[in-house]
């Protein structure tokens, strides 16, 4: 069993999980050890923070950080949308239950 953090930069935030969300995906790194996954993914919180003005979190570690004004073009849309910069730990590539 291993833990993933993950970094995606796209127009959804990192907790829909749509169809192909893991195309998103510019950083993966994987732990064994939870502990170790959830250091990692607090030291990354840390520099988004500094770097993004604004933020939304979820349960289950996941984080959308953005800064107004900053699109990308999506050639789906026709449109320019907003970039969001998600940060997340899956299991397996699932969310996690924090209940387990």
């Amino acid at each position: 069993m291993s833990y993933q953090v993950i970094i995606m930069n796209g127009q959804n935030e990192p907790w829909w999980f749509f169809e192909n969300w893991q195309d998103d995906i510019v950083l993966e790194e994987t732990f064994e050890d939870f502990d170790k996954a959830r250091r990692f993914y607090q030291e990354k919180y840390m520099e988004f923070a500094q770097n993004y003005q604004n933020m939304n979190e979820k349960m289950g570690y996941m984080v959308a950080f953005w800064n107004e004004g900053e699109y990308y073009y999506c050639e789906d849309c026709a449109d320019d949308v907003q970039l969001y910069h998600g940060l997340l730990i899956t299991k397996e590539y699932k969310p996690i239950n924090l209940e387990e």
